[in-house]
Order: C-alpha cells, then sequence, then structure tokens
C-alpha cells in the first residue's frame, strides 16, 4: 500500500503535537489533522511535572518553555474555616533535572511546539481539516477528511495516533468504551489577569470547603485561574457573571480588577479507555485517559503516552524491531494512567465531600496524616519491554543527573537506549560486545563515574540499560547481567542475529 506519511496525527493539541514533533525528530514522516483552523486561544491545562519539561528538553525547547512558565513553588490544602491543613513547599529540583511542578498558560507552549513543529522536515499540521473515518487496511490505516471547504480526501498511513480528546471520534468510531474512576462533578472553570490585587500568596489551594470546594492557582504574568464546585442550587447562567465569580471567590477575583479571558462549566471526570490500540490506531492523551485535575497529571499522562510509543514506532519503521514491540504500549501505559486517574478521582472524593460531617473527619485524617495529600510517587509501567515483572528495580522512570559543568545528562545522550556500567563490570564483557556497543547508533555507553555513579545509586545496581523514553530496561550486578540486558536492545539483538547467520 502506498502511503502518504508513516503516521497520521488526529489532534493538534499539545498531546497531538508533541507527537508530530517527536516524530520529525526519530526521521518518520507524520500528517498532523487539527479540525479547528487556529489554535485554540486560551488555557486548559495548566501543569506540567519533571517528566514533562525533561520530555521537551529533549525536543530541544525546555528553555524556550521554561521563559513562559514559573516553578509552582508551595501547595496548600485550606478547610472550611480557612485553616491550613497541610502547606507544603514544591520550588525545588526534582530528579528529572526539572522543577516537578510547574504552571503555564497553554496559548504560550502551544506556540513554540508550532514553531518547532514548522522548523522539522517530514512533518506537518494540518489546520481546518476533520477525520471523518478511519479503517484499518492490509499495510496500514485510511484516513478520510474534509476539509473548511468542503474537499474530501483519502489518506494512507502505517500507523495512526488518536490523541483527539475526551470526545474522541476516533475512540467512538472504533466503538471502544470506558471505564468510570470516581464520581462525575461540574466545576466552573476561570482564568484571567489579575490586576492590582493580591489574590491568594500561595501557588496553588486545594479549598477543601464543604460550602463548596474550590481550587486557586497562580500562572505567569497576571494570570491566575480558579476552579469552583457546582453545588444544588447553582444557576449555570449566573455562576460564570463577573459578579458570581467575585462572590464565589470571597472576594479575591474582584469585578473591578480581574479581567476574564474564559468562563466555563466543565465535568471533572475519570475514565480509562478499555482499549488503546485498534489495528495500526492507538489512542493517546484524553482519548485513552481522563482524570480530575488535582494532581495536575492529566497532560503530563498524555505526553508520557506519546514519548512511550513513538520510539517504538521509529525501531519497527526501520526494521529493527518487530511489531509485536507495539503490543507494549498499552500493556505499559493503561496500568501508569490507571494509578493516577484511580489516585486523582480518590482526591477529588476527599476535597468534593458537600457534607459537613465528612468533611470534619476528613479534616482530622489529615491534621494526623499530611502524607495523604501529597503528590504521590510514580508507579512503575505496566508489563512489557522491562524486567519489571522480575526485578521492582526495572520499569521504572530514570533520573536525569546535573553534570558538574551544570550539563544535563540528556542532553549528551540523546534519544538513544543508554548502557550505564561500573568500568569493572563492562570491561567483564565479551570483546564482540563492547565493539558491537561502540558502533551501534541507537547505543550510548557512560562509564565515567561523575557521570553514571548517580544514576547507578539511584537503580540500586552496577549497571542500568535505559530506553529512548527514560524508563529502565533492566538492573544488573554482574558483567553477566549486563549482557544479557544489552541483548534485549533491539539493534544489538538484531545485528547479533545477523553475525550469527553468517557464521
Amino acid at each position: 500500500m502506498s502511503i502518504d506519511a508513516d503516521v497520521i496525527v488526529i489532534g493538534g493539541g499539545p498531546v497531538g503535537s508533541t507527537a508530530l514533533a517527536m516524530l520529525g525528530r526519530a526521521g518518520l514522516t507524520a500528517i498532523g489533522l487539527d479540525r479547528d483552523r487556529e489554535m485554540w486561544p486560551t488555557a486548559r491545562a495548566v501543569h506540567f511535572d519533571g517528566e514533562t519539561m525533561r520530555t521537551l528538553q529533549g525536543l530541544g525547547i525546555a528553555e524556550d518553555v521554561a521563559k513562559v512558565t514559573i516553578p509552582m513553588k508551595d501547595v496548600d490544602v485550606v478547610n472550611e474555616a480557612d485553616e491550613i491543613l497541610v502547606h507544603a513547599p514544591t520550588d525545588r529540583l526534582g530528579d528529572q533535572a526539572w522543577n516537578e511542578h510547574v504552571s503555564f498558560h497553554q496559548p504560550d507552549v502551544e506556540r513554540l511546539m508550532r514553531q518547532l513543529i514548522e522548523a522539522t522536515p517530514g512533518v506537518e499540521l494540518r489546520c481546518g481539516v476533520t477525520a471523518t473515518d478511519v479503517v484499518n487496511v492490509p499495510g496500514g490505516v485510511e484516513v478520510s477528511t474534509i476539509d473548511p471547504d468542503g474537499m474530501r480526501q483519502l489518506m494512507r498511513a502505517r500507523w495512526v495516533i488518536a490523541a483527539d480528546g475526551a470526545r474522541s471520534d476516533v475512540r467512538r468510531i472504533f466503538g471502544i468504551e470506558t471505564d468510570k474512576y470516581g464520581e462525575d462533578a461540574q466545576w466552573l472553570v476561570v482564568d484571567g489577569d489579575l490586576i492590582d490585587a493580591p489574590g491568594h500568596q500561595t501557588d496553588m489551594i486545594q479549598f477543601a470547603r464543604y460550602s463548596r470546594p474550590a481550587l486557586w492557582l497562580r500562572l505567569p504574568g497576571n494570570r491566575v485561574r480558579m476552579e469552583f464546585m457546582l453545588v444544588p442550587g447553582d444557576d449555570p447562567e449566573e455562576i460564570v457573571t463577573p459578579a458570581a465569580v467575585e462572590r464565589l471567590s470571597r472576594g479575591v477575583l474582584p469585578v473591578d480588577r480581574f479581567t476574564p479571558e474564559r468562563q466555563a462549566i466543565y465535568t471533572f471526570r475519570g475514565r480509562i479507555a478499555r482499549r488503546w490500540r485498534e489495528g495500526g490506531v492507538f489512542l493517546a492523551g484524553d482519548a485513552a485517559h481522563q482524570a480530575p485535575p488535582l494532581f495536575g497529571q492529566g497532560l503530563c499522562a498524555g505526553i508520557r503516552d506519546v514519548e512511550n510509543l513513538i520510539w517504538k514506532l521509529d525501531l519497527v519503521a526501520r526494521g529493527v524491531a518487530d511489531e509485536s514491540l507495539l503490543d507494549t504500549y498499552e500493556t505499559e501505559r493503561k496500568p501508569h494512567a490507571t494509578f493516577w486517574v484511580e489516585t486523582a478521582a480518590s482526591q477529588a472524593v476527599m476535597i468534593q465531600t458537600l457534607d459537613a460531617k465528612v468533611a470534619e473527619g476528613r479534616d482530622e485524617y489529615i491534621r494526623s496524616h499530611p502524607e495523604a495529600t501529597a503528590v504521590p510517587t510514580s508507579p512503575a509501567l505496566g508489563a512489557g519491554f522491562h524486567e519489571g515483572d522480575a526485578d521492582e528495580r526495572a520499569g521504572r522512570l530514570g533520573i536525569q543527573p546535573i553534570l558538574a559543568d551544570g550539563t544535563r545528562l540528556d542532553d549528551m545522550v540523546g534519544t538513544h537506549f543508554l548502557v550505564a556500567a561500573d568500568r569493572a563490570v563492562h570491561s567483564a564483557l565479551p570483546a564482540a560486545l563492547r565493539a558491537a556497543l561502540d558502533t551501534d547508533a541507537d547505543v550510548v555507553t557512560l562509564l565515567d563515574p561523575l557521570k553514571v555513579d548517580r544514576i547507578l545509586s539511584a537503580a540500586g545496581g552496577r549497571a542500568v540499560v535505559m530506553r529512548p523514553d527514560h524508563y529502565i530496561l533492566g538492573v544488573g550486578d554482574t558483567a553477566e547481567d549486563l549482557e544479557r540486558l544489552i541483548l534485549r536492545i533491539p539493534s544489538v539483538a538484531s545485528a547479533a542475529a545477523v553475525a550469527a547467520e553468517n557464521r
């Protein structure tokens, strides 16, 4: 089958745009389709974590993104009586070499991403083009489209990434249902500029008020966001007025000093798609999972999806890995995303209660267990292309050290497999395998203690093999362990198989 591109990406939001940029970086051709003619002008997502910033670093735009974002310095949980139940400082570098909590204005970041796409050979984003049907066919996928002028086109690709949002048409086309987590709740989301008014001093506050749960978030510049849960008796038309916003914010967003950019009612929900793959079609981002925004992991999870998938597509496209590698996308990512959806849904239940007695018991519990509201440690991947089923050190996100000269390690390694090892362990490898590593373009080997000691210490071994998405393939303590892990790297395994055939 002749193809128009290796991959068609449906959806031009942050996840779809990131996918396009990653595909171009990998040398794959890709066409993005976005039904909107213009970039969405207002904010939706407002939070990145350190792992997401590391992904943007790999695309070469993290420093530019850092200029239009702000690190979140602290978080509070506050009850009905305005008692601060929890205060947590968050302004610090994490083990990804970036701040773990970063606030941003989405159009600023999307603009940078679209500039990157325009400058990247082999990929393009077509705005105002809607995918009307998606069909798996022998050798690939056919996508029917219609443009703003009513022109229809049939496009073909080897694969499709459906990053078309919570109401995904692609998910509907394939009849993929979702499982529900927690209880749905309607919230008013208000974004805008707050001028000559103090707002709240803390960057993020969860107001666990049983009269009306709410959220506050300070964004770059003069921008702020507040969110208010709808309660019985609310008038959906009245509640979006400036006077209502001032009342709900208890005067924090006064009519004469707050200029709203968006006031909209959203349903916060927890959902996981039952299938993430249909032939050559992969769901990603909100099309695959949706979470209440309590931990700010919605967009982060979508970026993880495409980070996980695209290096695998690259290996398969080049014939280095078998297509069965793509089966590990769902098995690895779905349990990981489900953890965050379940955790956010549980936090939402705790924050959203409207029952005074329940709130009283919750407050007492939080006073005694403040860690209950903390952002949990990110889990390991589900079963897949790593040794986590036999070794709990594997399948987890690896760290990124900042070296003595200020260089972040990924700026040296790039998007390759990383072999980090104690020199003695590496020296004990068979000479032929060491030579193969030295000539393999998909692998970077580091032995300098100044570069690898922190990686080895964090992983708990004398040798670590890390995947291009920075998750740990495996950890070893002996040369035999390291040899086993290296032979799992697809390019090394492929070369070894060819060498064996030629003997």
